[in-house]
């Protein structure tokens, strides 16, 4: 998860990595740090906590350089200290930034005991600045000593090196760990995120795996696995543009749930008429490509995996497709059967998910038809892995917890059940009453969102209490899910979620006044058996919070009801993430927790 960032250049450095590192701190905010080099010296600075104690560290100190290296963590192995943060360094000369994770680190740091190097930190990174510092004892320049350490290395990583006895060059290296080149005039940097670095330029080289480059000020080099020295495509991103301040928002995630709207219209700007979707708006060919589908495997995680779930029932009922759904995590260890003419999809806001890049790349060896990626991103891994990709166009995501992210996800994935279907000339009547439905979502959210002063009513109530339940039926079940992971992620409340047909089935047993239930209830041919499930939250003394539509009666007397905005049925899932947003979000403030920044989480997980 970690973010990294070097930068070679003829002007001072030091602050240009600490912005970067600001920029990158959704990947990680345990601890940071930074070496710059001062040609008799490496000026070594590291702080336990957020990037702002580092940079009054750097404020403090004022150390300057025209090379250096940077790192905000997310800690994998060792706790969070200063003695655990990056860079780190072996004897004083080989300084080393990582994003990864070593897995055969216990062996590595056993030879590297023997051969008399000592540890200060508990990291699994600390063994790489030894090992560069052992290949250069014996005469290995800096890009030789990281081929002969990458050999030894096992599992995942983005290293960035500096060699005291070279003020002129970085040596970076990269492995199932994203990592790029920005080149600027007279700089050149390496970043995990383009991010890191889209204020400084808009050209950017993506490094491969297996590739070792080495930057300079003027000059960069880029070597394959095979020490062959290669070029790598320049890609044009004007990263600028996009916003990435709060504004007048208390925090982002409250920005990012306002600005759902907007990032919704411009996920189906495009790519759909007036009556139908477009053709081949996953790529050319793609449209012909779904003609053939008979079978759907989606793999994904977190929040990504519940608008997975929620789009297995679109593709049942629209395209007439069957689907499995698998955590990312698991997919490639059960042994999969894949049946003939199956569609691989993957979704991923970031598109850097380390499990769902490798259940992608294990899904390659498998017959599937192709694979679709839904992702944010343009220049992730998975857009550039996948053979077909529809972008969510959401714009950046800075709150740890996703929200426009999940809902563009949404909206992408019914454009994904709709040109299914319109492949194989399927329900032409439905896919015009969606479309039009689609249309006006935008709306339709902008009214939901007005629901927010009945939504603050009920939040103190919540916000006592230490745990939750949400309750749902149908393709509501995954939203319940999702409402309860916002809930715990940046409250820290204990929240489930359950099918309301299973109450009875054991979590009935926890229902009391301490207890909040809170219960999805839109129209449909589930709406009276869901009322007669909360009804058995009340004759237990249960409080009831119910987002309901307006045909669903029931009453409340401990709890209360918000009726939700009518539009098309299908896509209610989406209009009722809503307030579940809205609710965790007013919670969390209540609760005083860390919103953007939840404690143990990054928004990146690219570690297995």
């Amino acid at each position: 998860m970690c973010g990294i960032i070097a930068a070679a250049s003829t002007r001072n450095v030091g602050k240009l990595l600490v912005q970067g590192l600001h920029k990158m701190e959704y990947r990680g905010y345990d601890s940071a740090g930074i070496a710059l080099h001062q040609n008799e010296s490496i000026a070594h600075l590291r702080a336990l906590g957020k990037v702002q104690l580092l940079e009054d560290k750097m404020v403090a100190e004022k150390p300057k350089s025209k090379l250096g290296i940077a790192h905000t963590r997310w800690a994998t192995h060792g706790e969070p200290s200063e003695a655990n943060a990056h860079p780190h360094k072996s004897k004083d000369t080989v300084y080393i930034v990582h994003n990864g994770i070593i897995e055969n680190y216990i062996e590595l740091r056993k030879s590297l005991i023997q051969d008399g190097y000592e540890f200060t930190s508990q990291t699994d990174s600390e063994l790489i600045a030894h090992m560069l510092d052992y290949y250069i004892g014996q005469k290995n320049s800096m890009i030789d000593a990281m081929y002969l350490t990458k050999e030894r290395l096992e599992g995942a990583y983005a290293i960035a090196a500096i060699d005291l006895k070279d003020d002129q060059n970085i040596v970076v290296a990269r492995n199932k760990s994203p990592l790029l080149l920005g080149l600027g005039t007279d700089e050149i940097f390496a970043a995990s995120d383009p991010l890191a670095i889209g204020q400084l330029t808009n050209e950017f080289i993506f490094l491969e795996d297996g590739d070792v480059a080495q930057i300079s000020a003027e000059k960069y080099k880029i070597f394959d696995n095979e020490k062959n020295e290669v070029e790598r495509e320049i890609t044009q991103i004007d990263i600028s543009s996009q916003s990435t301040s709060k504004g007048d928002y208390r925090h982002f995630m409250e920005k990012e749930i306002y600005e759902q709207p907007e990032a919704i219209l411009n996920t189906i700007d495009g790519r759909v008429g007036a009556e139908d979707v477009l053709d081949n708006i996953f790529g050319l060919g793609s449209s012909e490509l779904f003609s053939q589908v008979k079978r759907i495997q989606i793999v994904a995680c977190g929040t990504s995996l519940h608008s997975g779930r929620v789009a297995a029932n679109w593709l049942s009922s629209i395209a007439e497709i069957p689907c499995q759904i698998d955590y990312a995590s698991e997919y490639r260890y059960k042994n999969p059967h894949v049946d003939k003419n199956s569609l691989l999809i993957t979704i991923s806001q970031s598109g850097e998910t380390a499990d769902t890049l490798a259940a992608l790349r294990y899904a390659k060896e498998k017959d599937y038809l192709a694979s679709v990626a839904i992702c944010n991103v343009p220049t992730s891994s998975l857009a550039r892995e996948s053979d077909f990709v529809l972008f969510t166009n959401a714009g950046p995501e800075i709150g740890v917890a996703s929200t426009k992210a999940f809902t563009t996800q949404l909206a992408a994935l019914m454009l994904l059940s709709l040109s299914l279907a319109k492949s194989k000339e399927l329900n032409p009547k439905l896919r015009t009453r969606v479309v039009t439905g689609l249309r006006s979502l935008p709306e339709v959210i902008e009214e939901t969102l007005l629901l927010k002063d009945q939504i603050l009513e009920m939040a103190p109530a919540i916000a006592s209490k230490d745990n939750a339940l949400f309750l749902g039926r149908g393709m509501f079940y995954p939203i319940a899910k999702e409402g309860a992971l916002k809930l715990k992620e940046i409250s820290y409340i204990h929240a489930e979620a359950y099918p309301a047909g299973e109450l009875k089935h054991g979590p009935l047993a926890l229902i009391d006044e301490n207890m909040p239930v809170i219960a999805l209830a839109p129209e449909s041919e589930l709406a009276e058996k869901l009322v007669s499930n909360l009804e058995e939250v009340k004759a237990r003394g249960g409080t009831l919070y119910v987002f309901a539509d307006p045909s669903v009666t029931m009453d409340v007397k401990n709890g209360s009801i918000i009726t939700m905005p009518k539009c098309d049925f299908l896509l209610t899932p989406i209009i009722y993430t809503i307030p579940l947003q809205l609710l965790s979000y007013e919670v969390a403030l209540l609760r005083g927790t860390d919103i953007d920044q939840p404690r143990n989480l990054a928004k990146s997980v690219t570690v297995e």
